[in-house]
Formats: structure tokens, sequence, C-alpha cells
């Protein structure tokens, strides 16, 4: 059950059998089915996420009732709300399961403990609030600087698979666009 957590932070940090055993024992299994959500807007974001299993949407609602997608989550990614979680402030977000997913959950408090227990782990998460931070600035560049077109060519390339797995509605959402725009640059791209 562990393996693809595990796995994902050998990636980064080496643990030892003792620190793997501590590392795993902190961590609870919560499983989601279709449009189910784990966190709403007001909502603290109590846990770390990684997806072992299927698929989660980030999104808000603004006041004109549109949906904003601000990040999906497969499997071997980490999720959630992390302003909410280092800030113990209420999330101003939805995250809904967009497919049946299982989530390995571990609570703030005991990731606290674990920094000082297994201090590799801080090397860790470091490295994920930076490579997090990474792709909101490109992101935000691409939103600032690209036309629709340019951001979905940037997205096909960035996430080749999540077509596959995403709504036309959802990817438009994510792009800043309406579903009709995406269709329209889809069909386009296909005629040249």
């Amino acid at each position: 059950m562990y393996e693809r957590i595990l796995s994902n932070l050998n990636r980064h940090v080496q643990l030892n059998d003792e620190e793997k055993e501590l590392f795993t024992s902190c961590i609870k299994v919560r499983k989601l089915r279709k449009r189910q959500y784990f966190l709403q807007p007001g909502d603290i974001m109590r846990f770390e996420c990684f997806v072992t299993e299927g698929c989660l949407r980030q999104y808000y609602v603004d006041e004109k009732g549109q949906e904003h997608s601000m990040m999906f989550a497969f499997e071997d990614w980490w999720t959630g709300d992390m302003y909410s979680f280092l800030s113990g402030q209420p999330s101003k977000y939805h995250l809904e399961a967009i497919e049946d997913t299982t989530l390995l959950l571990i609570e703030r408090s005991q990731l606290e403990q674990l920094y000082d227990q297994i201090p590799q782990l801080n090397r860790f998460y470091r490295i994920l609030l930076q490579n997090a931070y990474i792709v909101m600035s490109e992101r935000i560049n691409q939103s600032l600087s690209m036309a629709a077109e340019e951001r979905y060519q940037a997205f096909q390339q960035r996430y080749p698979h999540f077509e596959q797995r995403l709504s036309l509605k959802h990817i438009a959402s994510y792009l800043g666009i309406t579903p009709e725009s995406l269709s329209r640059i889809r069909a386009q791209r296909k005629n040249t």
C-alpha cells in the first residue's frame, strides 16, 4: 500500500527501514468516490495529501458562479490547499475527486513531529514546496503572457496524458477559457 509514496520520497531523500516504518505509521487512508469533496470553502486543510489512485481537482467558484480550476492531482502527486494548510486559515477552494480516488494523508501535527524525528523529511518537503512554487510561477506567467492557443499547447506538452482523463470543461476552466473556445482551438489544430 505504501510503495508509491515511499518511492516518491526516495526520489529526493533516502530513509532507512526504521524511518520508513515511522513515516508510514502516521499515514491514514481515505477513499473518495467520483464527485466527492475532500475540502470545501471554509474548511481548514489539516492534511498533506498524496494521491495513490484517481484524480483530484482544486477549484474555486467566482461571484458569477464560474468555476476556475487551479490544479489537478493524479497518481503520485501531492496536493491540497497549501495556504490553508500552512496558515491554518479557512480554504477558499474545493478539492473534489473527479475519479474514484485513494489518498494517503498525513495530519499536520504528525508531520511536524516527523520533521523532528526524520530530519530528511524537512529537505523533502522543502523540495516539494520549491517545485510547487516553480509550477505556480510558470502558470501565472503563461496566464498573463500567452494567448489561449499557446496556453493549450503548453498544457498538452507539460501534461500529455491529462486530456484522456479530464473533461473538456475542466481543461477549459484550467486554461481560463470557455469550453466552446477550447473546442475551436482543438478543431483548428486538427485541421493544420
